[in-house]
């Protein structure tokens, strides 16, 4: 738990929010939850991790407010770009990861990093891997509950 000291009463510009995170489809169905993992997530305001549209809808906010707002896709998860999505031979592969469309399949990149695609599809031996994020392009809606909010 924080110092009393370092709480603040509102959401302003470059503070640390911790909140209950829904995100939800147009069609409502729930894309992710921090509410599923049962641990609140904390967002860094001002650090460039989110869209300046995402932050605007914090700004004022006090703790066990509830808000709701959809964003498209440029101020949310991005648009999906054409140069994300690779055809690669089957044999490229291992032979224990089960193909098929939907499935996220993580990739090993030259730095040592995993990069997750997912696979579109499957046309004789060439697969479609999207290395978009899995919500890039689409509208979303957040609704975020404030538990604390700190300097």
């Amino acid at each position: 738990m924080l110092e009393r000291s370092e709480l603040c009463e509102q959401v302003t510009s470059g503070c640390r929010v911790l909140a209950d995170v829904t995100i939800k489809l147009k069609d409502g169905s729930v894309a992710d939850s921090t509410k599923v993992h049962g641990k609140p997530s904390w967002l860094i305001l001002g650090d460039g991790s989110f869209s300046e549209a995402f932050e605007s809808n914090l700004i004022g906010a006090k703790i066990d407010d509830k808000l709701t707002f959809e964003l498209g896709p440029a101020d949310a998860f991005g648009e999906s770009v054409p140069d994300n999505i690779h055809f690669m031979d089957i044999s490229q592969f291992p032979q224990d990861v089960k193909l098929e469309k939907g499935a996220i399949v993580s990739f090993e990149q030259p730095n040592g990093n995993q990069l997750p695609g997912i696979i579109r599809e499957i046309l004789g031996t060439s697969v479609k891997v999207d290395f978009n994020h899995p919500l890039a392009g689409e509208t979303v809606i957040f609704e975020l509950e404030i538990k604390q909010i700190a300097a």
